[in-house]
């Protein structure tokens, strides 16, 4: 058996998301294990991600290791592999890894961008990767807020609703908001680990600051108040993106360019 980590790149439009569900349901994962499996000659093959995308929501660096019984080198199983998938999703980058390389526990940090266009009028072209907001967008005091939000918190006021993972604190390193009040704009997220619609509630909550129905300040109180009840909306899924993962130097998986 061999083992490879992998970089993706996907558009989740047509995917359930990347872990394989019971049924037909169509899934990234799933997707790469029927492609590799058509070169492993019907063995064993085991494909593992650093996490889960939802339904919707599109990769362009997301990580994975597959294990398989495979003669090509790495060059060869990179274009056998591509040849074998869908379109909506590529590999980047393949190249052998250590056995021990977890792709998810070995993760250092997890960067997502949520895009959103700010226009008056919809855009037609932007329809797929964008979510529209008509109404100018307060920036500033979006970036304010977001500097509450920025470090160790808790931040079960910010998972999905149901969410049974005991442990709710995170920590963001970064949170960034760039462009335009009624152009494009940006949210950048970059953290050691994120609940589950995490980013995405955030970004409801974020929005709703800058279209003036929540006070920058109140961040504070959310994060105490540890009740998804009392945040903003789940963003929509198509608007976001996992941009990259990292990894520190010494684990047996090179880090993957940013």
């Amino acid at each position: 058996m061999r083992h490879f980590r992998l970089v993706l790149e996907y558009d989740g439009a047509g995917f359930e998301g990347w872990q394989i569900q019971p049924g037909e349901t169509r899934t990234v994962q799933g997707a790469l294990v029927q492609a590799a499996e058509k070169l492993a000659g019907g063995g064993e093959v085991v494909v593992r991600g650093s996490g889960r995308t939802d339904s919707g929501v599109h990769a362009a660096g997301q990580v994975a290791s597959v294990a398989l019984e495979t003669d090509l080198d790495a060059e060869a199983l990179l274009r056998a592999l591509n040849g074998n998938l869908p379109r909506d999703v590529v590999i980047h980058e393949l190249e052998a890894c250590d056995e021990a390389f977890d792709p998810r526990r070995q993760a250092k940090t997890k960067s997502y961008a949520y895009a959103v266009w700010n226009g008056a009028l919809r855009s037609p072209l932007r329809a797929a990767r964008y979510v529209h907001v008509p109404a100018p967008l307060d920036l500033p005091a979006m970036r304010e807020a977001a500097f509450i939000l920025k470090g160790e918190h808790d931040f079960a006021s910010f998972q999905a609703a149901g969410s049974d993972v005991e442990n709710t604190v995170r920590t963001l390193h970064r949170i960034a908001i760039s462009g335009d009040s009624g152009g494009e704009v940006f949210f950048e997220f970059e953290g050691s680990g994120f609940l589950r619609h995490m980013v995405r509630n955030l970004v409801g909550t974020l929005l709703e600051v800058g279209q003036g129905r929540r006070e920058p300040g109140s961040m504070t109180g959310l994060l105490e108040a540890r009740d998804r009840g009392l945040a903003g909306p789940t963003a929509p899924a198509h608007g976001l993106t996992l941009a990259w993962v990292e990894y520190p130097e010494n684990d047996p998986g090179e880090t993957p360019g940013k």
